[in-house]
């Protein structure tokens, strides 16, 4: 390989300016604390004052909405439209853009506009997809900050449908663009694109072991392989790839045919080539590309001579029109397996009449066949997808609104509660899914709160156990989804209250007595605000304890959902299976304990000091799950000192490890024990940049700046989904 740099001067060059140059590469067992402080204010060229919310006020959405209708008929030069109208294309973008969800951690999906990013812009599965982007830059221009990138991806793929035909269900902005690619999310373990499938199966023979969380079957993939399983078609086989990765989408079967029926009902797959000459992808092309990838040489190399999937035909035999044409095909005719033109397997019918093929997508005058991927030939073949898709067809109105619903939920169901929605389209209709909660009808004076508190404290339960509750109840909050959290108080209900987790003889202690206050009460104050009061009066109280008299800021206005605004079986994907915080593991996993406790906090939206100063204050508040001793090094439990430091960075000790996760501190004189540990205790002395916050907080004149931040890394957790607070 010849070197580009030959023949050059050379000059001084200090800095490390590419990714394989990673300092850190030396130590690749290393925590990555770098996932907690992604997207830092540093990086947003908008500014701390910026206000999206604020700014989307003033945005002239149906001005924007005809925009975008127009642009899907003003076809480019540079990248002609298919049959003169790029929906197809803008549906693409926007369900590439939603699909890559996973409702097992909530990562992935369209709320941060991370497909600008890689890898997900360089994606195999992505293909093309930056030209649509490129389409969609003189609107994004036009109007500016008022639409986030984000959001005009999703709304683009709505105006694309409507113009086509289709009533969809509403649209709701709200989606803030990020500035630098995801370092959180796993993707994966696979080192090249398109790996086989075993390589993220527990036993591939069993589809339904894919591993957690994914939801593609093979990295670079939205969902599934077109061509089969591992390229070889098999509907059957399919169908079960199919099924799992739209449950882990947290879709029914009767939504995941209308999405695949109702995505290919407009648009065409893209083979009319050669794949394997396409020029880069757009993270790895030359400069003079500009961003743009997938270059072919061949051709026009655009229009009738684009590569995308390798697959090559439209599915209808009117692609530009909301119709039932998909299933019209499907049902009426027999159907082959062939080649492409770029080689890859596709389903083509048997003897169809020339009145039912697509006219090409450039070619005046010319007529090709419709095609299937394996994917569509199971919503045939599997006997329940084929018992929804004759229904479909019976009922076309029918099938119609169940995908305008099950695409909004695709393109929503990352965006959180309807109170983060924004716009005039937003739907008025509640959706089980969206996890509602009812607003309250009260406010609480300085005084009230006061006097709360106090009841709260001597109603005969431990601070011990007022803080355990708040925090089960706040920790499972999720930043990528924004679910979960203390707001409508769903620990008290199924599944939540059963948890082992949440120590559910403990809870249930703890609602029992809280439910009495609340019955006591003149003025009806939530459950959820109390179990958070509570927790904070606790915390406040062992601050003063330990010498620093601080109040611990109360917002109330949560409020109380109930079952039927709960749909349960999603609820169970936000069960903690770990929580480093409170010392515990469900089971022993290949993960380590550590590793675990930072994908918590990425979760949480938690930096690595907050991540240090907190596990240190719960360690000495003894909020350790079972009340088990493991890093609990103080003499004074339940007062909130920086003990836990101050011992952790003492030399007088030493360190013996007595099995996988458990230690034993000795010390270095007698040789007795002091206290036991776990990994995550001692991680924040081995660990050279959590060593260095935790002398911080060892150190004797921070003892109150150890309280202070404490307290603010508590509020920040407890009012995490308080998105009212944050307008």
């Amino acid at each position: 390989m010849n070197n580009p740099k030959k023949g050059k001067c050379p000059v001084m060059h200090g800095a490390n300016t590419e990714t394989h140059n990673n300092v850190m590469d030396w130590w690749p067992k290393a925590l990555n604390l770098d996932i907690l402080h992604q997207q830092d204010t540093k990086t947003n060229p908008l500014g701390n004052e910026f206000n999206y919310a604020e700014a989307f006020k003033k945005l002239d959405l149906e001005a924007l909405k005809n925009d975008l209708k127009t642009l899907m008929t003003d076809s480019q030069e540079w990248w002609p439209a298919d049959w003169g109208h790029y929906g197809g294309l803008m549906i693409r973008m926007a369900w590439h853009a939603a699909g890559t969800y996973r409702v097992t951690d909530g990562r992935g999906g369209s709320n941060t506009g991370n497909q600008r990013f890689a890898p997900l812009n360089s994606w195999p599965d992505n293909v093309n997809l930056d030209k649509a982007r490129r389409l969609l830059w003189p609107v994004k221009k036009k109007y500016g900050n008022k639409i986030s990138w984000a959001d005009l991806i999703i709304l683009a793929g709505n105006m694309a449908y409507e113009s086509m035909g289709l009533k969809t269900f509403g649209f709701a902005g709200g989606r803030e663009d990020i500035w630098h690619p995801e370092k959180d999310v796993y993707w994966g373990s696979e080192k090249e694109w398109l790996a086989e499938t075993h390589n993220r199966y527990e036993n591939d023979t069993d589809r339904e072991s894919l591993e957690n969380p994914l939801a593609a079957v093979q990295m670079g993939l939205i969902y599934v392989n077109p061509e089969g399983v591992d390229g070889k078609p098999d509907p059957l086989r399919t169908a079960k790839d199919v099924r799992m990765t739209f449950k882990r989408m947290a879709m029914n079967d009767e939504e995941t045919v209308a999405l695949t029926a109702g995505g290919h009902t407009v648009g065409k797959c893209h083979g009319n080539g050669d794949a394997s000459i396409l020029g880069e992808k757009p993270e790895a092309a030359e400069i003079f590309e500009q961003g743009l990838g997938w270059i072919n040489p061949k051709g026009k190399g655009n229009a009738e001579d684009t590569v995308s999937s390798g697959l090559e035909g439209a599915w209808t035999t009117h692609p530009t029109t909301w119709d039932n044409g998909y299933f019209h095909l499907l049902f009426n005719y027999d159907w082959e397996l062939k080649k492409s033109p770029a080689g890859a397997w596709q389903w083509e019918p048997v003897n169809i009449k020339e009145e039912d093929k697509p006219m090409d997508a450039h070619i005046p005058n010319k007529r090709n066949n419709p095609i299937m991927t394996d994917a569509d030939m199971a919503m045939i073949k599997d006997p329940v997808y084929r018992e929804i898709s004759e229904r479909f067809y019976k009922d076309p109105a029918y099938f119609s609104e169940v995908f305008a619903r099950a695409w909004f939920k695709l393109t929503h169901r990352d965006l959180g509660p309807k109170t983060r929605y924004l716009g005039a389209d937003v739907p008025k209709e509640d959706l089980i899914w969206q996890d509602t909660i009812p607003a309250v009808d009260y406010t609480l004076s300085d005084a009230e709160v006061e006097g709360l508190k106090d009841k709260l404290l001597n109603c005969g339960l431990t601070r011990t156990e007022l803080i355990n509750s708040a925090w089960d109840s706040a920790r499972t909050f999720r930043g990528s989804d924004f679910r979960g959290g203390a707001n409508g108080a769903r620990i008290r209900l199924s599944p939540q209250k059963d948890w082992i987790g949440n120590e559910p003889e403990r809870l249930q202690k703890v609602l029992n007595k809280i439910t009495e206050i609340q019955a006591s009460l003149s003025k009806k104050v939530s459950i959820a605000d109390l179990l958070i009061l509570g927790g904070s009066a606790a915390v406040e109280k062992a601050a003063q304890e330990a010498g620093v008299n601080i109040k611990v800021p109360f917002y109330s206005g949560r409020g109380d959902a109930t079952d039927e605004m709960t749909d349960a079986k999603s609820f169970a994907e936000l069960e903690p299976i770990h929580d480093g915080y409170r010392n515990w593991l469900k089971k022993d996993y290949v993960v380590n304990p550590e590793e675990l406790l930072l994908d918590r906090t990425q979760l949480m939206g938690l930096t690595a000091p907050e991540m240090t100063v907190l596990v240190g204050g719960m360690r000495v508040l003894g909020t350790n799950h079972g009340g088990t001793k493991h890093g609990v090094f103080t003499d004074r439990v339940g007062v909130l000192s920086n003990d836990f430091f101050v011992n952790l960075t003492d030399m007088n000790y030493k360190w013996k490890p007595v099995s996988d996760n458990l230690y034993h501190i000795v010390d270095r004189k007698t040789g007795a024990t002091r206290w036991t540990a776990t990994r995550v205790d001692l991680v924040f002395g081995s660990n050279s940049v959590l060593r260095a916050y935790a002398e911080v907080y060892a150190q004797d004149d921070n003892k109150e700046k150890f309280v202070k931040d404490f307290v603010r890394a508590w509020l920040k957790v407890m009012n995490a989904d308080r998105f009212d607070l944050k307008s």
